[in-house]
Formats: C-alpha cells, structure tokens, sequence
C-alpha cells in the first residue's frame, strides 16, 4: 500500500471524516531535504469531521499528528493540514 493510502486509511478510521483529501506534493521537493526518491514524503491534507467540534486549530493538528504518529516518525517529512467541522467546512463552501 502505497503511503497516500495508509494515511488515508488512518485518518478515516481515527478520525471518520466527512471528506478527507490527500495530496502528495513530493515532487515539487526533489533535491530539498526530506525529499525521498520514491517520493512521498511531503503531504497535503484537508479533512473535514466533526470530531474537531470545540477544538482548536492546535488541538485539531494534534489530533491529525496522533493518529499518523508512527508515519510522522518514519516516512512523512512534511504535512500540511486544513481542519475543519462540516459547518465549517460549508460556510467555506467546500461541501455542498
């Protein structure tokens, strides 16, 4: 399984998000440190689950970190996260 996949079976299963997107950005890392040559290792994450009700910006990251903790260890180099509840996430107009 490729780590895309495994950090999308994680979030949705720690996390039961409404909508989940991953993206691997690897590629616009080549030759920076971090980079793999197999790539992904840089990461785009926008998640969407109302398991961050009353949660901080912080507090949802953390939770987001928790869940890939053995990843953000090994393989993951760099994670960029968009959090948000689904109320949130339809004032923004990403769910309809």
């Amino acid at each position: 399984m490729s780590l895309q996949n495994s950090i999308i079976s994680i979030l949705t299963k720690e996390l039961t998000p409404i909508y989940l997107n991953v993206t691997d950005f690897s590629e616009k890392h080549r030759g920076h440190a971090g980079y793999g040559e197999k790539g992904e290792s840089h990461f785009d994450v926008l998640i969407v689950s109302d398991v961050f009700l009353g949660k901080s910006k912080i507090d949802r990251h953390k939770m987001v970190y928790k869940s890939l903790g053995a990843e953000m260890k090994s393989q993951i180099h760099a994670l960029t996260l968009k959090t948000f509840t689904s109320e949130e996430a339809r004032n923004r107009k990403l769910l309809h």
